[in-house]
């Protein structure tokens, strides 16, 4: 879903997961579903 950012309804914005991907549109995952729309988990540094 698209949430306009600056919207008196968006209170905070927290980031729960980061995926690790290449590049920023992933039109290519439309096409997909199931197990091979799933992205890999971006690891947090520690």
């Amino acid at each position: 879903r698209t949430f306009q950012t600056h919207s008196p309804i968006v209170d905070s914005i927290e980031v729960k997961r980061r995926g690790a991907v290449r590049r920023a549109k992933l039109y290519y995952l439309r096409e997909r579903s199931g197990k091979s729309a799933r992205i890999k988990e971006k690891l947090a540094k520690k």
